[in-house]
């Protein structure tokens, strides 16, 4: 059974969110590496819960008036192929296309039959 793994905030202003998301919940925001991107622990190892990232938002800002929008959730898959087959057959589409990211592994975002989109990540072997 595949689980989530992982969130991600979009922000059109990081460092703005950064600051919100630490000073209301406390969670532990840091740089990685040199690329846009933020890792975000949200508690200890041994609590239940789920860790996330933050990065810029490509594209504009949800209009004020937009139904419900929120996180993108990460699902963790041991085959990104066969998810991508089974997202295709049961009328998912491609957000953006599976990408390695390295260290991490094989990335890609869809939507679903309503629109959300979600992430899929086969992590690399260790």
């Amino acid at each position: 059974m595949s689980r989530p793994v992982h969130f991600e905030i979009h922000a059109a202003d990081p460092d703005r969110a950064r600051r919100f998301y630490s000073a209301v919940f406390g969670w532990k925001i840091e740089k990685w590496g040199d690329i846009p991107y933020w890792v975000i622990t949200t508690g200890n190892d041994d609590q239940p819960g789920v860790n996330g990232g933050l990065l810029p938002r490509r594209g504009p800002d949800p209009a004020p008036d937009a139904p419900v929008h929120g996180y993108v959730m990460t699902i963790s898959v041991t085959d990104i192929d066969a998810t991508i087959a089974a997202i295709d057959l049961n009328n998912g589409t491609v957000a953006l296309p599976k990408d390695k990211v390295p260290g991490v592994g094989l990335l890609a975002y869809y939507k679903d039959t309503e629109g959300n989109i979600f992430g899929i990540l086969q992590p690399e072997e260790r």
